[in-house]
């Protein structure tokens, strides 16, 4: 059994990200209309038929803004905490209304969303990780990590159980910081309750990647203060094998089959040095020994106990589904530019 994966949108003109199998699936967020949901699956070969539920991860218009139409017309439950909505302004039927709750397991079928809080400037913003069982009992994980002010606990520990990933590198440091936004809005952007910076969510992904991590899609860029260009290059340098696509603001994505098999090269850990780390510039004149191109700032002997040095295999599923084979892979379109959100 695979998870078929795909962003819808990703931005902050909306946000959607579809997760399921052949038999269900869920909506994260529903911050596209309801007639743009339809015709973007309907470009994917997804059935809409197949979306039993929608997790709402917050009341920001951008994740919310077709929920009530799309909901109603499909007669689709909605898991959002009481307080979300109390704070949202929307009028969903009472009986599609399902009550979201940290730490609980929600079964939608063979697809079970585990629900985390995480800090943003929202009234109660919760991130998740959406599961199923394999046939031999091990579990596929994939994280929806978007609208995170800081990494946190909670952060590492579940983006460590993830095979696949849509987490936020919202602004490049020096984009924002010479760029045209107001101080006030730069301050609330990067003040630890706004958004991951592309150095934040790099170490994250350096730091905490599993070895089974195929796939990493990566979300809410804004349109603005970065470049996407600058993005996939920074994650592709560190990726390992680990298959990197900026998700777009203006269309969706390609649906990624997500097996659990892949094997790559896990993350450095919280307490190795790591050169790519703005706060600790690194000074090569000082090392005797060449850096090991695997892990920055490492000496080659004796290398890094734990890595693999055979080949990395690729990932599976990359660039098609088992859904819809369309005629270009991206991996055929490396140069193809991808458009981001303002935050």
């Amino acid at each position: 059994m695979s998870l078929y994966i795909a962003s819808l949108n990703s931005g902050s003109n909306g946000n959607s990200y579809y997760i399921g199998n052949d038999r269900e699936a869920v909506l994260i967020d529903a911050g596209l209309s309801c007639r743009e949901t339809e015709r973007r699956m309907s470009r994917l070969g997804l059935q809409i038929s197949l979306v039993k539920a929608i997790f709402i991860s917050h009341e920001h218009d951008d994740h919310i803004r077709g929920l009530e139409v799309l909901s109603k017309r499909y007669q689709i439950p909605v898991y959002i905490t009481g307080e979300t909505l109390g704070n949202s302004r929307i009028q969903l039927d009472d009986h599609l209304v399902r009550p979201l709750s940290p730490a609980e397991n929600i079964p939608i079928g063979e697809l079970t969303i585990l629900a985390f809080s995480k800090t943003h400037d929202a009234i109660d913003p919760h991130s998740f990780v959406v599961s199923t069982e394999r046939e031999d009992g091990c579990s596929i994980r994939i994280g929806v990590f978007t609208d995170i002010g800081h990494v946190c606990d909670n952060l590492t520990l579940h983006f460590q159980s993830c095979h696949a990933a849509f987490p936020e590198s919202n602004y490049d440091e020096l984009l924002l910081e010479n760029g045209r936004y107001p101080w006030p809005l730069k301050n609330r952007i990067r003040g630890g309750k706004g958004h991951l910076s592309n150095h934040q969510a790099l170490e994250l992904f350096v730091r905490h990647r599993p070895a089974y991590m195929s796939h990493l899609l990566l979300a809410h860029l804004s349109q603005d203060n970065n470049r996407p260009e600058l993005v996939q290059r920074l994650f592709e340098d560190a990726s390992h094998g680990t298959f990197v696509v900026v998700a777009s603001r203006h269309g969706e994505s390609e649906v990624y089959a997500i097996d659990g098999k892949y094997i790559g090269r896990p993350g450095i850990g919280p307490a190795a040095d790591w050169i790519g780390n703005p706060a600790k510039p690194s000074n090569p004149g000082k090392s005797a020994n060449p850096p090991n191109p695997g892990i920055p700032g490492k000496p080659t002997n004796p290398p890094n106990p734990g890595i693999p040095t055979t080949p990395t295999p690729q990932p599976s599923g990359i660039g098609h589904s088992k859904i819809r084979r369309r005629k270009t892979a991206i991996l055929d379109r490396p140069g193809q530019p991808i458009q981001t959100s303002l935050f």
